[in-house]
């Protein structure tokens, strides 16, 4: 017997080198800020970014994080609340990378004029973005699998660039339905927005009179569920709010969600949701958003089969489903759906 327990040892020793334990999750985050040139309404711009990676590791898949209006990219890792807000850094922690812009028009990037700023342009400014990650320009690692990720307006223009260029591996809708609640989008507009230069917050951006924001406060009520939401996040989402390009808001919404560009995606997509976006869910919305399955049966009409859709709803969430306080749901939905989609 004594034989056989010495050789116990040395059989343990052995399989753990053949069948090593799972890798834990990451420890740490490394996030880095770039700046990319694209094309901008009058030639050269640049968009700037924030890619976060687990640290130590470099992985061969990327998601491309789009904000919505009147957002910039600390939408996907808001400054001064909890971490576990964090998409960015959660991802990470996951074991995945994440690269956030700043749109063209807000945060570091370029400021063009707000009338040229249109789909079109957006979603080629986007395309060249997918390609810079391609070809490796994004922290010196050439993703062989982009997927991309737009939150309302820029779920649009997210549509629109995957449905033109064809050359991301996946999408992820969020914050976004095909029939929008159009008396409280226009209520919204009227009651919830005005010109950057009147805005206390971002006059000394000196942004022409097409460029919109939100009016101090309104944000708790169009973008969230009191029920689910921390003040915290809320005032931080305040004093983090940008411009939107009015014209390009517009276009977006006619053509990149109503018509729609989804029609035109042939890679898997996945579209969430919070169950109480008061902006595409609800009766004024035509859309029942209280499960994924009710859901996806209203929205599988304006996709093609190749896009294999999913649907995911965040319960008691409102529109900023990302910022909520059981946002951590739909970032594992989310995960779930990269491993099993697009093995990432």
């Amino acid at each position: 017997m004594s034989g056989v327990t010495t050789l116990f040892p040395v059989l343990a020793a052995v399989l753990a080198l053949v069948w090593p334990p799972p890798a834990a999750h990451a420890a740490g985050v490394d996030c880095s800020t770039v700046t990319l040139p694209v094309s901008g309404p009058a030639g050269a711009a640049t968009v700037s970014g924030q890619l976060c990676e687990p640290a130590g590791t470099s992985p061969r898949s990327v998601q491309l994080l789009v904000h919505g209006g009147t957002y910039n990219r600390a939408y996907w890792d808001l400054p001064g609340v909890p971490e576990s807000y964090s998409y960015q850094r959660s991802m990470a922690r996951e074991g995945l990378a994440t690269f956030a812009v700043d749109r063209l028009g807000a945060g570091a990037s370029s400021r063009p004029p707000s009338l040229p700023l249109l789909l079109p342009l957006e979603a080629r400014s986007m395309h060249e973005v997918v390609q810079h990650l391609r070809a490796g320009r994004v922290g010196g690692t050439a993703y062989e699998k982009v997927v991309i990720v737009g939150h309302s307006v820029g779920s649009g223009i997210v549509a629109a660039e995957a449905s033109a260029y064809h050359d991301v591996d996946g999408v992820v809708l969020s914050g976004m339905t095909h029939l929008p609640a159009v008396p409280v989008l226009a209520l919204g507009a009227a009651l919830g927005l005005q010109p950057v230069f009147l805005d206390d917050l971002l006059a000394k951006l000196g942004s022409d009179p097409l460029y919109f924001t939100t009016r101090p406060g309104a944000r708790a009520g169009l973008f969230y569920a009191p029920d689910d939401a921390e003040q915290l996040v809320v005032d931080a989402d305040e004093r983090t709010k940008d411009q939107v390009s009015v014209p390009g808001m517009g276009t977006v919404a006619v053509f990149g969600i109503v018509l729609p560009a989804t029609l035109g995606i042939d890679v898997p997509v996945l579209q969430a949701v919070g169950s109480r976006d008061v902006l595409f869910c609800g009766l004024l919305a035509a859309r029942d958003c209280s499960s994924a399955a009710s859901l996806r049966a209203q929205e599988s009409p304006y996709y093609r089969p190749e896009a294999q859709l999913q649907t995911y709803v965040l319960p008691g969430a409102g529109h900023s489903l990302a910022l909520h306080r059981n946002a951590g749901d739909y970032r594992a939905a989310t995960r779930s759906w990269l491993s099993a989609k697009l093995g990432m």
